[in-house]
């Protein structure tokens, strides 16, 4: 005799074998990870009929969810106005823009991501300059020394990363 139940995910009806009672296995229809009831002297199992009005709400619930946490995930702030230390892209040397780029690069490879998002801040309104120094380092035959442990692949990946954030 099968053990006949409703995934609790899915709702989709299957029966199992008698001996994966009271083990874990997968839903066939939705794969998520599900319990498999134990039958005791072979009576039916009871099951409650799902509420539409419950999945329903759920679906609405998880669409807001997605939306809102896209929508965070796209937020960027806009300033008020420009930091009192902030200053023009002209006014950047090119010393201190190549010193940046490599300390973003180095960053990205690091997975610093909180302090490359700074860096890339300070790069962002240099842009044509900004472009002219990461083609040389993307052309370069011998990498910075602060950039020569990380892959080739790697580095033009995240040069090519930068480059679309600039542009």
């Amino acid at each position: 005799m099968a053990i006949i139940f409703h995934c609790e995910h899915c709702g989709k009806k299957i029966e199992a074998a008698d001996s994966t009672g009271g083990k874990w296995g997968k839903c066939p229809a939705c794969h998520n990870k599900l319990y498999v009831p134990r039958l005791d002297s072979g009576k039916e199992l009871k099951l409650t009929p799902i509420d539409e009005s419950d999945e329903a709400k759920q679906k609405q619930l998880m669409d807001e969810t997605y939306k809102l946490t896209q929508d965070i995930l796209l937020e960027r702030e806009v300033p008020n106005g420009p930091p009192e230390d902030a200053r023009s892209a002209s006014e950047i040397s090119d010393k201190e823009l190549d010193k940046n780029i490599i300390l973003y690069l180095r960053q990205m490879a690091d997975g610093e991501l909180d302090q490359a998002q700074k860096t890339a801040e300070l790069i962002v309104p240099a842009h044509t300059r900004a472009i002219e120094i990461l083609d040389r380092i993307a052309l370069s035959e011998m990498p910075e020394p602060e950039l020569a442990d990380i892959p080739q692949q790697v580095l033009s990946g995240l040069i090519r990363n930068l480059r679309t954030r600039i542009s």
